[in-house]
């Protein structure tokens, strides 16, 4: 037998090795036990779609748009604020009381703000604010060139207060 013919048997008997186990049949591992379904969280209430909208018309550098994003967390975006550019967030929260946001500019700029709160397409909070330039940093107001609109950020959820231990009268001997 010659070189080319051991050559081409070696391919044809790894084809066909290669093929037949293609057609075998593997036997499946059986799971351990079902895994047992998780019930799904009972609804907590009727979800509201809430928009904010934030526009500044004038020289604003150094934006900083902050918004509740859902019942828990707030986000923040640093959008770049020209004269008839909207900034527009879409979010759903539980209770719309809690939607809120804060737009800031950096100083010296000076601007107009406006917010806008839209909860199911209705608008819930509105804001206008004219930010003054200036050329020093105001020290005596923290929040200059900020603006804000609806509910505060900034709320901690409400823990209930530890009632004050009582301390039973001493007896007397």
């Amino acid at each position: 037998m010659s070189l080319s013919k051991r050559r081409w048997l070696a391919a044809a008997v790894g084809a066909i090795v290669v093929a037949g186990s293609q057609l075998s049949v593997c036997p499946a591992q059986a799971d351990p036990e079902p895994p047992t379904p998780t019930p799904a969280p009972p609804p907590t209430g009727l979800q509201h779609n809430v928009t904010y909208r934030a526009r500044a018309d004038g020289t604003s550098r150094g934006a900083v748009v902050a918004y509740k994003i859902d019942d828990k967390n707030v986000n923040s975006d640093e959008p770049t604020l020209l004269p008839g550019f909207t900034f527009e967030v879409n979010t759903v929260l539980t209770d719309p009381k809690q939607a809120g946001m804060e737009i800031s500019i950096q100083w010296p700029y000076g601007s107009n703000l406006h917010c806008e709160i839209l909860v199911d397409d209705e608008i819930v909070a509105q804001a206008d604010q004219f930010i003054a330039p200036r050329l020093f940093h105001p020290r005596d107001d923290p929040l200059y060139g900020t603006l804000q609109c609806g509910a505060p950020l900034n709320t901690a959820n409400p823990t209930p207060a530890a009632p004050a231990p009582t301390s039973a009268p001493d007896a007397v001997a």
